[in-house]
């Protein structure tokens, strides 16, 4: 039973969330405030984290930062329905996915499922992979650029081993949000194309160069 944290304010919205999430086969803990959370991700052991941006204390978005600093655990961000800076801030700040309010909450399960079977080690799947300067450990999520491991999210991880997967291929975003984040791509979702940006920045400031390459109406590819 995965453990989940909510932090949201809403309380009507979270009494709902209790009784349909613990059907769900989820152990949810609820917070109402954002100064409170840090502390409690440190101390406690949580599968994933769901954040609303707007809270009284500290926002959400800042929450996100502070707990990217020292932790990778997966973070669904809780966002206002049209509020698109905020949901490409938070993927770039290091959300591994977002969820526009109001939403139906068993589409907030099913995205919880799609990001907790994204981060499950498959002990059946080949576990090393390597290509050049760059190295995957399948089974411990682990990437390494030059020998040194990059702090990648669930999502960076499973959208570089998705290109790695098939170098030198162009891999469309609509596969790569159906394999990566498990997901169909949906209109006007970028979410795709912050998770390539990140991956680019972490692996240039690692010295890796140009080794994610965009191809014109195809998607990306890994540079074989």
């Amino acid at each position: 039973m995965s453990k989940i944290l909510v932090v949201d304010d809403d309380m009507e919205l979270c009494e709902l969330l209790d009784e349909l999430l613990s059907q769900e086969q989820f152990d949810p803990c609820f917070m109402h405030r954002g100064d409170e959370v840090l502390e409690e991700i440190r101390s406690s052991n949580y599968d994933i984290l769901v954040l609303d941006i707007m809270l009284p204390g500290k926002s959400g978005l800042e929450i996100l930062r502070e707990v990217r600093r020292e932790n990778m655990i997966p973070i669904l961000m809780l966002t206002a329905r049209g509020e698109d800076s905020d949901r490409i801030l938070g993927l770039e700040l290091g959300a591994d996915d977002y969820l526009p309010k109001p939403f139906n909450p068993r589409e907030l399960s099913a995205r919880l499922r799609a990001i907790l079977r994204r981060v499950a080690i498959d002990v059946e799947d080949e576990n090393e992979l390597e290509i050049g300067s760059v190295s995957l450990l399948k089974q411990s999520r682990q990437a390494f650029l030059k020998g040194s491991e990059l702090s990648l999210t669930g999502a960076e991880f499973a959208i570089l081993a998705t290109l790695m997967d098939d170098p030198g291929v162009a891999v469309s975003k609509e596969t790569l949000c159906l394999k990566a984040l498990n997901r169909p791509l949906q209109a006007f979702d970028r979410s795709v194309d912050v998770h390539v940006s990140n991956l680019r920045k972490k692996l240039a400031n690692g010295g890796g160069g140009k080794l994610i390459l965009s191809v014109r109406g195809r998607g990306y590819q890994f540079a074989s």
